[in-house]
Order: structure tokens, then C-alpha cells, then sequence
């Protein structure tokens, strides 16, 4: 540790408390640095940093900690990890209709119940995967405040004439005769500005002292990096905020129009199509499996422009677009997206259209239309009258021995009608009607159905009364508002990256005193060509002088 027993410098500047060495001249302001001989550290031309307060309070601490370049590398390293981790299994947002309850555990065993017990299933929306990326944030924003604000009051300050010390603990360094007589020293220094100039230096000269430096924006580069990353990690938080982003999936039914969640958007299939592979398209090894070759969705877009969340009401639906939508080929329409993910073509039915039998008197009732996702709740055959009492869409009997519903899909449908009419009690009779025929048999529609299924019957005549639904197709429907920032703090990222690491920050210091020049050279990297360069502009002026003799302390980097 260095101390410091006075910050005001022999030239009269008064420097910080903490300053390594002066502002305006660069003489080292303690003992224990003057008496080194070693090159200056100059990274921040020794300007003090508040991470590096003697006696730091709170609030000092907390900055410490974020302005740590090993706490930020190690702050990154767990959010990599965690990354990595959270992409072993499928993440829930990737779900259609999966219950991620029990799928993991179904699908992965006890390693996947662990998953989804400890939230890894859902690690990007997690709280503590956001606050990693805060304390990221935070610490980009710190570090680069405690280096920035140093580096630009050393470079805003910099004078002329420095001393001599500063000059001779550079890297790169000279010191030699020029000639005789002052007039000479200056003829000689301005042909050393010439070319200087040449080399595309801005030079300032203070009688026999000159200062050149080019390319002082390259120091920025890592802070305009800085500051991409902190948009794009903004960008990426806003993605949190509800509205900013969307990825949901949505079933739509050939010929049917379905809200998109959360917004005021309508689509519509109008048709839907799928080519399969022929036998000899496919190779051996899936020969005789339906592989699906091209699927598309002939889909409308509205804007519901009124009556939009009333139930009782018809939505009033304005088109705002159209498309063949195709693998990759999404409908876009003001930031919406949206794509195919899915389709399933498998026959369900959509409505029957059956008879009511009376076997005792012979009589034929009907045919009545019975839709199985949203059937009338009355009909009216003849003398009789059949009341709906409750539907089952995939029809089961639950743990309690009540009938219940797998699943919102007709896959097994189930009816519970009340016959009323003709010679029957007031109350009704109560009977089961199960559609398919296969169902009838499963669950015994006979044996639930009693005496009153032995004298009436609910049947089909023939398949021209059965009506199967259309294909349904599963859109993808994604949204994103953050992405343009994502790509802007990318694009600034990116131009951090190019200005720190294509060009160099290189300065030249130059005195003459009684006809001897004194030269130092600094340069953020590449010291190997800094040295090149200034034996260049020293061979170009009259002296010999080759790189390595320009080295102090042997540095080759």
C-alpha cells in the first residue's frame, strides 16, 4: 500500500486523495513510487478510483463489490451455468398440452421430478435468473463508471511539458543529444512534428516540449461495449414485462375463428392442407410411417374493433391480413407473428345427427342435430321430448365413482339426456347416450341405461349422419417489442468491440533540455509496434535509433 502524505504536486496542482500520480505533470507524488525505477502502471495515468478508498463505508462496500472485475467474471460464469442447466430438459414455456406438473417425472423419471421441483423447468422466467442478470447490469454500470470517470479526467488533464520521471518510466523510451544551441533543438522538433503529423498525430508543442496521441477514441471501446450489454441486458428484462413479449400457441379449427390471448386479435382457418410423403420418397428405415411433407393454414387476421371480452356478444371483426402460413413462413402483422407449429388430422367427431326409437310401438323420431362441443340443450321428436342434463367431452369415471372428463377434446363423448313425453313420468326418464359405437360397449351404455335403453334407442342410421371436425392447426404466435433493443445493444457491443481491438491509444511525450531529448511513449497495446513507430519518426529526423534500443525493462509485448 502506498502512502501519500501530501497530494499537491512540486508544480502546484492540488490532486485528489488517492492519486497515484500527478494530474498535470506526472510526477509520482509518494516516495516509495519515486524511488522505483520500474515502468509507471498507466492504466488510468494514475488518477485515484473510488474502488480503492482506504477507509470505504456501506455504501463504498457494495460499490467494491460491483465494481470487482472478479465478481462480475464470476457473476457471469454462474448465469452460464445456469443457462446450461435450464436447457438439459424442455423448458414449460415449450409446452402445448402437457401438464409439467407430471410430465417431467413421466417422461424423465426422478431426475426430471427434481427438475421441476427445484423450478429449473422454468429458469429464464425464475426470479433469481432475472436478479443474476440485474446484478450483471449492476455491475457493468459500476465498473465502468469507476474506471470511465478516471480515465477521462487523466486524459482531460493532460499537459505538455511532463516530468521528467513520468517521461523516463515509460515503456517505450529515448534519451539522447540533438545538437547545440536552441536554434537547432527547434528546427528539430518541428521536423519531429512534421512527422508526427504525418503519422496522423494531433500534436501540441509548449516551447521544447511536445505532446502527440492518436487514436484516443479506441480507449472507449470497452465502455461503449459496456453499454450495449446494459441495453441488451435491459432489453432482455423488459421481455419480463407483460405486453412486451408473447409465446403462446393456439389451436384453431379448420373453418372456426379463435381469440389470440391477451390481445384484441382474431384468426381464422380458413382451410387447412397436408402433403404426406409417398412410399418412395421416404427412406427404408420410416417406410410405412406418415411423415408429413408440407402443411399450411389459410389463415385471416382480425382486429376486434368492438365487443371484444363480452361473452353474450358477436365480437365485431375487422380483416387486417391474410396468408398461406408455412413452416417459417409466418403471418406478421405489427410486430405479431405468427407461425406453424403443429397440426392434428386425426377424425374426431363434430356432430351427429341420430334417431330416437321407440321399439315398443316401433316408431322412428327424428334425426336431430347433436354437436359435440356445443350441442342444443332441447329437442323435440314427436311426442317426446329429450332435455340435456350434462356432457362429457372424454368420457371417465373418476376416483369418487362419478362420471368425469379427461380432456376438453371429443374423444369419447358421453351425453346425459332426460326423455320426457308420451306415457313417461312427469320427472322423466334419464338416459346415456354415447355416440360411438366402440364407447356404447366400453361403458356399457346398456347396463346404464336399464329398462328405459330396452325400450328406447338413440342411434345413427347410417354414416351419411356423422359430421368429423375439420384439421386443427397449432400456431405459434410470438410477439417481441424487446428484440429491435436486443439488436441495438448487440450493434453497439459490437462497435465497443471493433474500437478496442483494432486500434490503439498511443501517446509521445518529448522534452529538450539544453540541447538533450528526453522521450517517452505509451500505448494501451502493442508496445512492440510503438516502439517501431517512434524509431520510425526518430530515424526520419536524423538519429539513429533502432526498436529494441527504445525498450525499458526488456517488454517485447
Amino acid at each position: 500500500m502506498l502512502s501519500f502524505e501530501n497530494t499537491k504536486c512540486e508544480c502546484g496542482h492540488q490532486n485528489p486523495v488517492g492519486t497515484v500520480l500527478c494530474e498535470s505533470c506526472g510526477k509520482p507524488l509518494s516516495e516509495e513510487l519515486a524511488a522505483q525505477t520500474t515502468p509507471l502502471e498507466m492504466r488510468y495515468d494514475g488518477v485515484a478510483r473510488r474502488s480503492q478508498k482506504s477507509n470505504p463505508n456501506f455504501i463504498d462496500k457494495v460499490w467494491n463489490f460491483f465494481s470487482s472485475v472478479k465478481v462480475a467474471v464470476r457473476m457471469i460464469i454462474i448465469t452460464l451455468l445456469a443457462a446450461i442447466v435450464g436447457t438439459i430438459f424442455t423448458q414449460e414455456n415449450a409446452f402445448v398440452s402437457f401438464d409439467p406438473a407430471t410430465y417431467y417425472e413421466e417422461k424423465y423419471g426422478w431426475i426430471g421430478k427434481w427438475y421441476y421441483t427445484l423450478g429449473l423447468s422454468n429458469t429464464y422466467e425464475s426470479w433469481w435468473f432475472r436478479g443474476l442478470l440485474v446484478m450483471i447490469g449492476a455491475s457493468l454500470v459500476i465498473c465502468s463508471l469507476d474506471r470511465v470517470l478516471p480515465l477521462y479526467r487523466a486524459l482531460n488533464k493532460q499537459q505538455t511539458r511532463k516530468h521528467m520521471q513520468f517521461i523516463m518510466r515509460q515503456k517505450t523510451v529515448y534519451s539522447g543529444e540533438v545538437a547545440k544551441g536552441g536554434q537547432a533543438a527547434d528546427n528539430w522538433i518541428d521536423d519531429v512534428e512534421k512527422e508526427l503529423k504525418r503519422k496522423r498525430y494531433r500534436v501540441k508543442k509548449d516551447g521544447q516540449a511536445l505532446f502527440a496521441e492518436k487514436s484516443r477514441f479506441s480507449r472507449w471501446g470497452p465502455y461503449i461495449n459496456h453499454i450495449g450489454l446494459i441495453v441488451f441486458l435491459l432489453a432482455a428484462l423488459l421481455r419480463t414485462i407483460p405486453g412486451w413479449t408473447m409465446d403462446n400457441y393456439v389451436s384453431v379449427q379448420e373453418g372456426e375463428t379463435v381469440q389470440i390471448p391477451g390481445t384484441d386479435y382474431f384468426v381464422k382457418s380458413e382451410k387447412f392442407t397436408v402433403e404426406y410423403y409417398g412410399k418412395d420418397e421416404l427412406p427404408q428405415q420410416l417406410q410405412g410411417t406418415m411423415r408429413a411433407k408440407k402443411y399450411e393454414t389459410q389463415a385471416v387476421l382480425y382486429e376486434c374493433t368492438g365487443d371484444c371480452n363480452d361473452p353474450l356478444l358477436q365480437p365485431k371483426l375487422q380483416e387486417v391480413a391474410k396468408q398461406h402460413i408455412q413452416v417459417n413462413e409466418p403471418l406478421s402483422f405489427n410486430g405479431l407473428k405468427l407461425y406453424q407449429y403443429s397440426f392434428d388430422d386425426t377424425p374426431k367427431l363434430h356432430a351427429v345427427n341420430p334417431v330416437l326409437i321407440d321399439h315398443q310401438t316401433g316408431e322412428t323420431y327424428g334425426p336431430f342435430r347433436l354437436s359435440m362441443r356445443d350441442p342444443d340443450t332441447a329437442f323435440k321428436l314427436g311426442p317426446y321430448e329429450l332435455l340435456l342434463r350434462s356432457k362429457f367431452m372424454d368420457f371417465t369415471i373418476d376416483a369418487s365413482g362419478e362420471p368425469a372428463s379427461k380432456s376438453p377434446n371429443p374423444n369419447a363423448p358421453a351425453f346425459a339426456f332426460v326423455i320426457k313425453g308420451g306415457d313417461l313420468p312427469d320427472t322423466g326418464e334419464p338416459y346415456m347416450y354415447f355416440p360411438k359405437q366402440t364407447d356404447k360397449a366400453r361403458f356399457s351404455q346398456d347396463a346404464i341405461n336399464g329398462k328405459i335403453g330396452e325400450r328406447f334407442e338413440i342411434k345413427v342410421p347410417s354414416m351419411d349422419g356423422i359430421e368429423f371436425e375439420g384439421a386443427v392447426s397449432v400456431l405459434n404466435i410470438r410477439m417481441d417489442y424487446a428484440m429491435p433493443y436486443i439488436w441495438i445493444g448487440a450493434g453497439i457491443s459490437m462497435l465497443g468491440l471493433l474500437m478496442g481491438s483494432y486500434w490503439q491509444h498511443r501517446r509521445i511525450w518529448l522534452r529538450i533540455d539544453n540541447g538533450r531529448v528526453s522521450l517517452g511513449a505509451h500505448t494501451n497495446k502493442n508496445n512492440y509496434g510503438m516502439r517501431a513507430e517512434v524509431a520510425a519518426v526518430l530515424n526520419k529526423t536524423g538519429l539513429n535509433v533502432e526498436p529494441k534500443s527504445l525498450d525499458n525493462g526488456g517488454n517485447q509485448s
